[in-house]
């Protein structure tokens, strides 16, 4: 069986032209114990799901904040676990650490330090799409090109930098803080019939 080639790279100016991807499910933010066990209970039936985590940026040199938001997405529904209300529940850990479950994200590494800063978690059954995209031919790194490359749509980056320790998320934070995790489990997807 051939495996389908997809473009190597994409520059900027090429993202530029490409209309913006937008993440059209539900968004379900979870802010306590019993929520979270609901919402793990859903996503333990599904056998890959979408998974990210945001950080509150600093802005100050030796300031520095733990994971604040862990997002795991379903093709049509993302969870926004609010980690700074309520840490990592046993639920949760249970499953982060499920073979049953496959979770795809990008640049785990990162996510990996940020969740052990908060709780001890063993994590299993992770794929990094940074890895696996290079059997593909595909020779970028960052969610935004790869996205691109295979679904010529852009994925901005607008809310990156915002409080992700507010009150009240914004409309617009939780829009980008599923899309990326939901964008992981496209890009899988799409990858694993070709």
């Amino acid at each position: 069986m051939m495996t389908q080639q997809y473009i190597h790279t994409i520059t900027k100016e090429e993202i530029a032209k490409l209309s913006v991807e937008e993440f059209k499910g539900h968004i379900i933010t979870i802010r306590t114990k019993e929520e979270a066990d609901k919402a793990v209970d859903y996503l333990s039936i599904f056998p890959v799901v979408g998974f990210d985590t945001e950080t509150r940026p600093s802005f100050k040199k030796g300031q520095h904040y733990i994971i604040s938001l862990m997002q795991i997405s379903t093709e049509d529904t993302c969870f926004l676990f609010r980690l700074n209300y309520i840490g990592i529940p046993e639920s949760l850990k249970n499953f982060l650490k499920s073979d049953s479950n496959l979770k795809v994200g990008l640049s785990l590494r990162d996510d990996f330090g940020a969740i052990r800063k908060r709780a001890d978690v063993e994590l299993s059954n992770f794929l990094d799409l940074q890895k696996y995209v290079n059997q593909f031919g595909i020779e970028e790194a960052s969610l935004q090109k790869i996205y691109a490359i295979l679904f010529s749509k852009r994925i901005t980056k607008g809310q990156r930098l915002t409080n992700w320790e507010a009150d009240t998320l914004t409309e617009p934070q939780k829009k980008y803080a599923a899309l990326d995790a939901w964008a992981c489990l496209k890009i899988y997807n799409l990858l694993n019939q070709a």
